[in-house]
C-alpha cells in the first residue's frame, strides 16, 4: 500500500520550496527525469480492463525500468478522516524490453509523459517519505521526448508518498500530514481526488525564505 498527497506550485516559487525542503529533509536532492508510459489491456486479456505504468528513469547513465499498478483507494469512515489517500500499489523492476513485452501480452499504449524535476527521499518516524517536485510534459509524437511540452506551463506538481501496510498506514499518514504542515505557507497539499489551488501567501513566504538564505528570488 501507499499513502499519498499532492498539490501544485507556481514555478517562480519552486526555488523557495527547494530551500525549505533542504532544511526539513536534511538529505541531498535527487534529479528526476522519468519517461512514463500508460498502458491499457486489450480485449484478449479479459472483460475487465487493467492499466499499468511503465517508468523509464532516463536520468541515470544506464536507464532503468519499473512496472507499476495502482489499485483501489481505501474507502469508509476511517479513510475519510485521513488527510491522505491510502491505496494499493504494486511495482517491480523490469528489463529494458518491458514495453515490447507488454505489447506482446496485448497491452496498448494510451499516452506517455515526461516528468522532470527533483526529489527528496528521507525517513520521518515510521515513514519512508518521498517528495517530488516535477513538471509534467506531454509528448506530442510517439516517444519524441525531445519535443515534450509542459501540460500546465508555469505550474509544477508536488507529490508526497510513502509505502505503508495494513498495520501501519495510520502512523504513516500521520507522519506525512505532520511533514506537509511545514509546507503550508507555500502550497496546499491534499488528497489527489481533491482540487488544490495556489496559496495566496506563497509569494510573500517565498520572498522571506530567499531573503533569509541570502538568495534572490526569480
Amino acid at each position: 500500500m501507499e499513502c499519498t498527497m499532492q498539490g501544485v506550485i507556481e514555478t517562480q516559487h519552486v526555488e523557495a520550496l527547494e530551500t525549505l525542503l533542504n532544511g526539513l529533509c536534511a538529505v541531498p536532492k535527487e534529479r528526476v527525469r522519468v519517461h512514463e508510459f500508460f498502458l491499457k489491456s486489450g480485449p484478449n486479456l479479459g472483460s475487465v480492463s487493467s492499466e499499468l505504468q511503465l517508468l523509464c528513469d532516463i536520468g541515470q547513465s544506464t536507464p532503468s525500468w519499473i512496472v507499476r499498478h495502482i489499485g483501489g483507494v481505501m474507502r469508509g469512515p476511517g479513510a475519510d478522516q485521513l488527510s491522505v489517500v491510502v491505496r494499493t500499489m504494486v511495482q517491480s523492476s523490469i528489463s529494458k524490453n518491458a514495453l515490447r513485452f507488454f505489447y506482446y501480452l496485448g497491452y496498448k499504449l494510451e499516452y506517455e509523459t515526461l516528468k522532470t524535476g527533483f526529489a527528496f527521499n528521507f525517513q520521518r518516524g515510521s515513514a519512508k517519505i518521498s517528495i517530488t517536485v516535477i513538471t509534467v510534459n506531454k509528448i506530442p509524437k510517439l516517444h519524441a521526448i525531445d519535443e515534450a511540452v509542459p501540460v500546465t506551463p508555469g505550474m509544477q506538481l508536488v507529490q508526497v508518498t510513502a509505502p505503508a501496510t495494513a498495520d501501519n498506514y495510520g502512523e504513516v499518514a500521520a507522519s506525512i500530514t505532520s511533514f506537509c504542515d511545514h509546507l503550508s505557507p507555500l502550497l496546499y497539499l491534499s488528497k489527489p481526488s481533491n482540487t488544490t489551488g495556489i496559496v495566496p501567501t506563497a509569494e510573500a513566504t517565498a520572498a522571506s525564505l530567499m531573503s533569509n538564505t541570502g538568495m534572490k528570488t526569480f
